[in-house]
């Protein structure tokens, strides 16, 4: 098994930044994106895993923390919303790989009177572990909570506190009812906040798991940055080459309705649709040569038996229609080149038609193969091998989710 280094990992993902040209635009509308990336990124370096609490108010969040730390550095009060912003604080566990532990104490996510309430959940979803503090039963709001992160592909773990308030009969029934509403795949572990309980099963969490979860976080990280700055170029690109495209369909159509000769007219059409898939290469980033371009336009017209009889079979009919037209002219006193006009404009309109059609078709090859040529973090997560599944489950679900959410075809033309 090929284990997750992290020295090699910070090295990839240094070097596949740098390798990310953005635009004044783009750093200005991803800042917040970018800073927090870079944040993970330095952790990964200085081998520091950061774990977040967070639940609703008045769970204990602070207590918690303060019990693994063994000191009253968290302010807590019997009165709810107590922590109004971020606060972290470094924990010092014996025989850890890692070099540091960064303990992350958060405001309510229910509670009102909090600034950025966004900021709050990015700082605590950028975490490498979350302690999902509860002190009682799931109730819905954290339940939809708890789906967020999962969907986020976080790795939870859910803390029960406050448990002297229960007896053993209740407590267990509690335990199995938070088990019954989690995901049955992902087998979220619950760990009572008592004796040393949580204590020593996160010192064995991060002695044995710490480097491949902030590793693997790091990757996460990266791929979410990649993917919101994929979307946003998609978007611009996809404006871009619909225009391009209306701009060769009005071409084409102008060239085929005026044209009366059979060989230049397919000489001419054949020409308009390399020039624009072409064109079409440049916007999404692939320069394609000449041969390159005619070989996508050849496969979209065999594996599209409409797109190749409109731009042949039925252009050769209606040049042969109209070259009649145009040869009897004469002996009709002009009669004959009354249908020309409407011959003309339905020739037109299928070479608008037939030409929208193939710069979609080419746009989703083209993409398809500027794609295929770039090394994302996706890749590099797909390629990180661990056996541990009960640990590393959320990893699984993260990759499921981002294969079926983000194939961004609907922001090509």
């Amino acid at each position: 098994m090929k284990e997750l280094k992290i020295n090699k990992n910070y090295s990839l993902l240094k070097n596949w930044w740098e390798t990310i040209d953005l635009t004044n635009y783009e750093k200005s509308f991803f800042n917040r994106e970018i800073i927090s990336f870079n944040q993970q990124l330095f952790r990964l370096k200085e081998k520091k895993i950061r774990i977040g609490a967070y639940g609703k108010s008045g769970v204990g969040k602070s207590s918690v923390l303060n019990y693994l730390l063994k000191e009253d550095i968290f302010k807590t009060d019997i009165i709810n919303g107590t922590t109004r912003k971020i606060q972290a604080e470094e924990w010092n566990i014996k025989d850890q790989t890692l070099n540091s532990v960064e303990l992350l104490d958060s405001p309510g996510f229910d509670f009102c009177d909090i600034k950025c309430p966004d900021k709050v959940y990015s700082c605590i979803n950028h975490s490498d572990i979350i302690l999902f503090i509860v002190s009682g039963d799931l109730n819905r709001n954290e339940l939809n909570e708890i789906y967020s992160l999962i969907k986020d592909g976080k790795k939870i773990i859910v803390t029960l506190n406050k448990t002297d308030l229960f007896n053993k009969i209740e407590l267990k029934e509690i335990i199995e009812s938070i088990k019954f509403k989690l995901p049955k795949d992902l087998n979220i572990p619950i760990i009572i906040n008592s004796e040393n309980n949580l204590k020593n099963y996160m010192t064995k969490i991060i002695n044995q798991y710490g480097e491949k979860l902030l590793t693997l976080n790091s990757l996460q990280s990266a791929d979410k940055l990649f993917l919101q700055i994929k979307e946003q170029r998609l978007k611009k690109r996809q404006k871009l080459a619909q225009s391009t495209i209306g701009k060769f369909s009005t071409i084409k159509a102008s060239t085929v309705a005026l044209n009366p000769l059979i060989l230049f007219d397919i000489a001419g059409s054949f020409a308009i649709d390399t020039a624009l898939i072409s064109e079409l290469s440049k916007i999404y980033g692939l320069n394609l040569k000449g041969e390159s371009t005619r070989k996508i336009f050849k496969n979209i017209s065999i594996n599209n038996l409409f797109l190749g009889a409109t731009q042949v079979g039925v252009n050769i009919s209606f040049n042969l229609i109209k070259k009649v037209i145009l040869l009897t002219a004469p002996f009709t006193s002009g009669l004959s080149l009354v249908p020309y006009g409407p011959i003309a404009i339905i020739q037109a309109a299928i070479a608008i038609h037939s030409t929208k059609i193939l710069g979609k078709l080419a746009a989703k090859e083209i993409f398809k193969k500027s794609k295929a040529s770039f090394i994302e973090p996706y890749i590099m997560l797909q390629n990180s091998n661990f056996n541990e599944t009960e640990i590393f489950k959320h990893i699984n679900i993260y990759l499921t989710k981002r294969n079926s959410n983000n194939n961004f075809v609907s922001f090509l033309p």
